[in-house]
């Protein structure tokens, strides 16, 4: 009998806000007793988590591991599929759901806008919105890290890169939290449905606005691909756009402020960078492994009953690779629990492995050097303004991220 079969499901929620202000003593746990577990999710499916650095690799490159989950569900189990409503279809056109060709084709349109040569002339921007936070958090004597600091930086970027007018971005990172925020419900998309139908009306507007004028944008780059027939459809370019506007901030407003967080918890580190600003490329690198700010891979079903570390995932199951547990076991990292920002190599997973690799690594790195970089060089003295067991973690399955930060800077 396989063992799936007799494995009784964790009782974890693996996307409140209880589990997510910290979850490492259950990843360790689960890689040494059962380093492939199932969990119910709070929409009532399924999942297999898969926690050893090897396994999440392994599982990472896998074909039989695919993101469509049409070529891998059965019948019977795409009848218990949860209710889709018709306007998000189109969202399953993005590349982070698709393989092979299609993934390729999608990924090629816009890879040529996050290699690490066009990003590097990003950094003067990035350096100034930096500065501008900083400077008013001194004047203040306080701030909150996030709404001040982690997620204007990055939303200002890609926007500037899609041409989005800055008066819209405060509504789309408002958009995108309450749809990264949606996975933690039992209802799974209802709480989210308003904010993706304001947020996909708003898409198709920026899209019509550019078929009207092209200009020199990503978006109208990509527009220009979709008009010429043969490289993207409708449903793709709109999904295309939700994905860059979506994942192109999320990611580095939880490594900002994830990584600013570790650094107050560990007063020693936050006195060595600023002694040692050199240290900001490595230590952004250990910052990602220490606290991941995706804490598990998207979504991957099994095409084909798959065997990993003696457990067997039957076809059509959700599989989810845990990129905050592989960075933390120390099989891969010695002395994995702890920050060690000099820490080289460091093989961490922070942006995923494989073909679905983060294409906006290089953005995120970058941002995430230069802000946290910036916030150690100015500030002498950080503290936070609220006790520790008081900061409010935000429910999601994908991301690890706070929803508040408040300190006091001098």
């Amino acid at each position: 009998m396989p063992a799936s079969t007799t494995l009784p499901p964790v009782p974890i929620d693996i996307a409140g806000r209880a589990f997510k202000a910290d979850p490492y003593p259950t990843y360790a746990r689960l890689r040494d007793e059962m380093p492939v577990a199932p969990v119910v999710l709070p929409d009532r499916r399924r999942a297999w988590l898969v926690t050893r650095y090897d396994d999440v690799l392994a599982a990472l490159k896998d074909p039989r591991l695919v993101k469509d989950r049409r070529v891998a569900l059965t019948a019977e189990q795409v009848r218990r599929e949860p209710w889709m409503p018709a306007m998000v279809r189109p969202l399953t056109r993005n590349m982070l759901d698709l393989d092979g060709a299609d993934h390729l084709r999608l990924r090629g349109l816009v890879h040529k806008a996050f290699t690490p040569r066009l990003v590097e002339r990003m950094r003067d921007r990035v350096q100034a919105l930096a500065d501008a936070r900083l400077e008013a958090a001194l004047a203040r004597g306080a701030m909150d890290v996030i709404a001040d600091y982690a997620e204007p930086i990055p939303t200002a970027i890609i926007a500037d890169m899609l041409a989005v007018p800055a008066g819209d971005q405060p509504r789309f990172r408002r958009w995108s939290s309450g749809i990264v925020q949606a996975t933690a419900s039992r209802w799974g998309m209802l709480p989210a449905l308003p904010h993706l139908y304001f947020f996909l009306r708003y898409i198709r507007r920026l899209i019509a606005d550019r078929r009207r004028a092209l200009g020199d944008d990503l978006l109208s780059a990509l527009v220009a691909a979709e008009e010429s027939g043969d490289q993207m459809s409708e449903d793709e370019l709109v999904a295309m756009v939700f994905l860059l506007l979506v994942a192109g901030h999320e990611t580095t407003v939880n490594l900002i402020g994830n990584g600013t967080l570790a650094l107050l918890e560990h007063p020693e580190a936050y006195a060595r960078l600023r002694a040692e600003p050199e240290l900001v490329r490595t230590g952004v690198e250990e910052l990602l492994r220490f606290y991941s700010p995706v804490e598990m891979a998207t979504e991957r079903f099994a095409r084909e009953a798959v065997e990993v570390a003696g457990v067997t995932i039957p076809r059509g199951e959700l599989v989810l690779a845990v990129l905050a547990s592989a960075n933390r076991d120390p099989r891969q990292f010695p002395d994995a629990d702890t920050l060690d920002l000099a820490r080289e190599p460091n093989r961490h997973v922070a942006f995923g492995h494989g073909v679905h690799y983060c294409l906006g690594a290089p953005l995120a790195r970058l941002e995430g050097q230069i802000a946290i970089g910036s916030l150690v060089a100015r500030f002498g003295a950080v503290r936070l303004a609220v006790p520790r067991d008081r900061l409010r973690w935000r429910p999601g399955l994908v991301v690890r991220g706070l929803a508040r930060l408040p300190v006091r800077v001098g």
